[in-house]
Parts: C-alpha cells; structure tokens; sequence
C-alpha cells in the first residue's frame, strides 16, 4: 500500500488539486489529510485561492482514497459538507510497523503518544522535516499551502519508508521506518 500524506490545506483550492494531481502521479492508493482543510484559522492569512466550498467538492470526489485526521480548525460544520468522516488520530501497521498519524495540536515530538510508535507524524506546525528520535521516525509534511519554512511538501509511506518530497517531486529526505 502506497500513501501519500498531506496536512494543513486551510481552505486552498490550487493546493487541493496539486494534492489529487500529486496522489495521481505518484499512484498512491490512499491520501492522508492530516487536518486544518477548510478553514485558515485566525492566526493564518488567507491562502492563494481560498474557497472551503470547492474544496469540498474536490475532496467529496475523491472520497474513496481520503482519509482525514481531524484538525483544530476542523469543526462539526465541516462534516456538513463533507462525504467522508474526519478522524481523530489513526494507527497505520504496514509490514509489521506501527505508524501513529495525527493533526499535531495535541500529539507531536514534544507530546508523544504513551503507546510506542515506529513512526509518528503529524502537521500543525507547518514545518516539513523527517527526523529519528531513538528507535521512533518523528514527520511532518508541513503545510501544503501555508508553509512556515517556505516548502510545500508531502509524505510517502511505502515499503517501510517515509519519504520527503516538495511539491515538484523532489526529494528532500527520507528515512526507513
């Protein structure tokens, strides 16, 4: 199973359909959304395109290969208009690894799940990076429309690694899990 994961959409239109082109060329089988997909939060400026609405028609079309972590700027109106559930965290096992995914505003590297991990990523902070704390791969896909660092990024997992690419395809780092 090939999953491409991305976090922090905060309502962008053109950074949904690089998403669905992205998960496309890569043939990934399934999109991770990490959370934050409709609304910019207050701290935030509007990203390029902003539209929640046609978001939410492109994802709605889409549906079968999403799955949605929830986000802090997620709330119940946006299951409104949404096909598909938003999750509060989830557990990926992939050739006997255990993968935790969640948005970032609770579980991240400084507030770790109890439960040990071989991986753990998360989005919130809107900064792409792949690091190995001990025996556990800590990621972030950053945001894909608002990145604090300036690199819209995505994740792969598959065959037991995670990869780092920008938004181009270029590869920025990855680690095996």
């Amino acid at each position: 199973m090939k999953y491409l994961i991305a976090s922090d959409i905060h309502g962008s239109m053109e950074s949904t359909l690089k998403i669905i082109e992205l998960a496309n060329v890569e043939k990934a089988d399934k999109i991770i959304i990490l959370g934050d997909i409709y609304n910019h939060g207050p701290r935030n400026p509007l990203p390029e395109e902003y539209s929640p609405m046609q978001v939410a028609s492109a994802l709605n079309q889409v549906k079968n290969k999403l799955i949605v972590l929830k986000g802090n700027c997620d709330s119940v109106v946006d299951t409104y208009i949404s096909e598909f559930d938003f999750n509060e965290n989830l557990v990926l096992v992939e050739n006997g690894k255990s993968i935790f995914l969640s948005h970032g505003h609770v579980y991240n590297k400084d507030a770790m799940p109890k439960t040990n991990y071989n991986a753990v990523i998360y989005g919130h902070f809107h900064k792409a990076f792949i690091e190995r704390v001990n025996d556990t791969i800590i990621a972030n896909p950053g945001s894909i429309s608002l990145p604090k660092d300036g690199i819209k990024a995505y994740l792969i997992i598959e065959n037991n690694q995670i990869i780092l690419k920008d938004t181009k395809g270029e590869l920025l780092t990855k680690e095996l899990i």
